[in-house]
């Protein structure tokens, strides 16, 4: 605790000293940006080194405000917001780490004057159970055009329950050539993801009487058993663009002229994603598993997967200058995916490895239209020709219209999409010591619709998200793949709202939604979160230095529902009817801090914790941590 404490004090002593000596120049970022999900274009991203509720540092909760975990942070979680789940078929094996994870399809690319700097680190305490986060991130540029950039993730968390400890090292390293009429983007990711499992609590009432660290755990040293997910991932950009086009910088706009001001753009898109889940117990026959089909004495199962995707596409657009532009793209993919697992054979004291290799060829399309700098729509799709997912489909569409009002723009966004698909390849197939099944079940099928309105300038937006499915695929209350073949739908209405009187703030984030059948998709009606606090800049006219403070109380809170509860040998959440949980509230109180370019915040996490009742879980036998002191800076360098 003194050691970390001192630690924290130098690096807030460090961060005074260069804010105080160095005001940040303006205009020294120029550009952060994503690509769509097709890879097709350019998606602006605003920096995110804001000072407003910094103690929100974790990247699980930026993803979607109110997640399900397994009480440490870096374990495996899924989100509370049934349209924030992960449920593309080929994430199946990280879906419950992928908002922490740097992986091709979210890559950030940057384009900055000068090199620019960031470092985050938070640690909560006591030493003996600590929980510590790390994060820089750094990009610079050769000339206009051409940068290079990395970003490293570091969680490491002891855990205040036994064996349950998460180290997390996720990296990658991106560059952008960005000229006229050539555009790179390349972007690697590696992702090693380590979760001690302790199968959960044997009894929630000990949580009464004994400390974190005495309570009886289901797998315990003797198991010790862990998942570990090595993930690597590429991608590969390349845009070279013939004719006419509109090029803007900053203050003007030329117009190059091609034939009738038409230009296309012929692109090659490359993704490669390795994949390998290793699970391990030393005690196979402690009790916690039914069966054991290859190794009494210990468990080793191994999944492997990786998809290599090769698209050709040539998209053409009209001239972007005048009121009405059109544009028209169409392509080709080719995807290629390798599986292979253990499977147990008839003979107990012998395994099999087997492989599958499956191939798929694909068309796919798009056309948008954009009329005046107010209003736009766009289509697109792919269809499945041949091969392993032959007749997959997907068609979605978009239309946005915005407006200007006193406060600045809002936006007005109606969209949706049906898709039909092939379930992940694991629902179908699986081998290992304690579970194996083939099942062959039919594709799901899926109709999405929504809508929202967001208008930033009054810090509001709502959103409404519909949903039908047929053949609902997860695992059911055997732990086992289940497929609900008759229609389930889900509707959804998210509130976000900022509101502030005098120096008072109240940030709301608040989700209602309902499941057709709870049967077989539990969802709590209410859930969110809010932080109510006050703030205050200090000025200091003698050193003409500025100090912002927010200080007040973050909630956390679900009604009552049936949540998805966990299977460590296969890393999967499933249904469970035997306990309901909600009703908590989860209170933090923080103070953050910003000095020019420092931020920091410090936070008791749980400081309800034993006030309450003992009913401290977002999964069954899985209790969140107890009260827990944190503290954390993020530094900024601009040279």
């Amino acid at each position: 605790m003194k050691r970390s404490l001192a630690i924290f004090l130098l690096l807030l002593f460090a961060a005074g000293i260069s804010a105080q000596e160095n005001t940040a120049p303006k205009r020294k970022i120029l550009k952060q940006w994503t690509l769509s999900p097709d890879f097709s274009g350019e998606v602006l991203l605003p920096f995110d080194t804001t000072f407003s509720l910094f103690h929100r540092y974790r990247l699980a909760d930026r993803y979607s405000p109110v997640n399900a975990s397994l009480g440490n942070y870096g374990l495996p979680f899924y989100q509370i917001n049934f349209f924030d789940r992960i449920s593309d078929p080929d994430k199946f094996l990280y879906a419950y780490y992928y908002p922490v994870m740097h992986h091709h399809d979210k890559a950030v690319f940057m384009n900055t004057q000068v090199p620019f700097t960031e470092l985050v680190w938070a640690y909560g305490t006591p030493r003996e159970t600590s929980e510590q986060t790390f994060r820089i991130r750094h990009s610079q540029n050769v000339n206009r055009f051409l940068n290079f950039g990395l970003i490293l993730d570091i969680i490491y968390d002891l855990g205040q329950y036994n064996y349950q400890r998460a180290v997390n090292k996720d990296f990658t390293l991106f560059t952008s050539y960005t000229g006229a009429k050539y555009k790179l983007y390349a972007a690697g990711g590696i992702n090693n993801l380590t979760s001690w499992e302790n199968g959960g609590i044997k009894d929630p009432e000990e949580l009464k009487d004994l400390d974190t660290r005495d309570v009886e755990v289901n797998l315990g040293g003797l198991n010790n058993a862990q998942n570990n997910l090595k993930n690597r991932n590429l991608l590969l950009v390349q845009r070279y663009t013939m004719g006419g086009s509109a090029v803007k910088n900053d203050s003007t706009a030329s117009r190059k002229k091609g034939l009738s001001g038409l230009s296309g753009t012929f692109s090659h898109i490359l993704t490669l994603d390795y994949n390998r889940r290793m699970y391990s117990d030393e005690n196979p026959l402690s009790g916690f598993y039914d069966n054991v089909y290859i190794d009494s004495t210990s468990t080793f199962d191994s999944l492997y997967f990786r998809s290599m995707k090769n698209t050709v596409r040539f998209d053409f657009v009209t001239d972007t200058s005048r009121k009405v532009s059109l544009g028209v793209g169409v392509g080709f993919r080719n995807e290629l995916r390798r599986y292979s697992q253990v499977i147990p054979t008839f003979d107990t004291t012998l395994a099999d490895t087997a492989a599958w290799k499956r191939t798929s060829n694909i068309i796919l399309g798009r056309v948008y239209n954009n009329i005046g700098e107010k209003f736009r729509w766009s289509a697109e799709g792919e269809l499945y020709l041949t091969g392993y997912r032959a007749g997959d489909f997907r068609l979605g569409g978009e239309i946005v219209k915005e407006f200007s009002w006193k406060k600045g723009d809002a936006r007005w966004t109606i969209n949706g999409s049906v898709l039909s698909r092939e379930p992940a390849f694991w629902y179908e197939v699986w081998g290992g010591n304690h579970f194996s099944w083939n099942n062959d079940f039919n594709k799901e099928f899926r109709l999405d619709a929504g809508t929202a309105f967001a208008y930033p300038g009054r810090n509001a937006e709502i959103r409404f998200n519909y949903a039908i499915i047929d053949n609902y695929t997860d695992f059911g209350v055997a732990a086992l793949p289940s497929q609900h073949e008759g229609g389930l739908s889900v509707a959804a209405i998210a509130l976000k709202k900022g509101m502030r009187a005098w120096k008072l703030h109240l940030d709301t984030e608040i989700l209602m939604q309902q499941s057709s059948n709870p049967d077989i998709l539990d969802l709590p009606l209410l859930s969110g979160r809010a932080a109510f606090y006050f703030e205050h800049l200090f000025r200091f006219r003698s050193t003409n230095g500025r100090l912002n403070v927010q200080l007040g109380a973050d909630v956390l809170y679900h009604t009552m529902y049936r949540p998805y509860t966990y299977m460590p040998s296969t890393g999967r959440f499933y249904r469970q009817d035997a306990a309901g949980i909600g009703n908590y509230p989860f209170i933090d109180v923080f103070l953050n801090l910003k000095l020019k370019r420092a931020r920091i915040f410090l936070k008791y996490d749980h400081v309800n914790s034993g006030l309450m009742g003992y009913d401290y879980f977002m999964i069954p036998a899985y209790p969140l941590n107890t009260r827990m002191f944190c503290y954390g800076v993020a530094w900024t360098f601009y040279n």
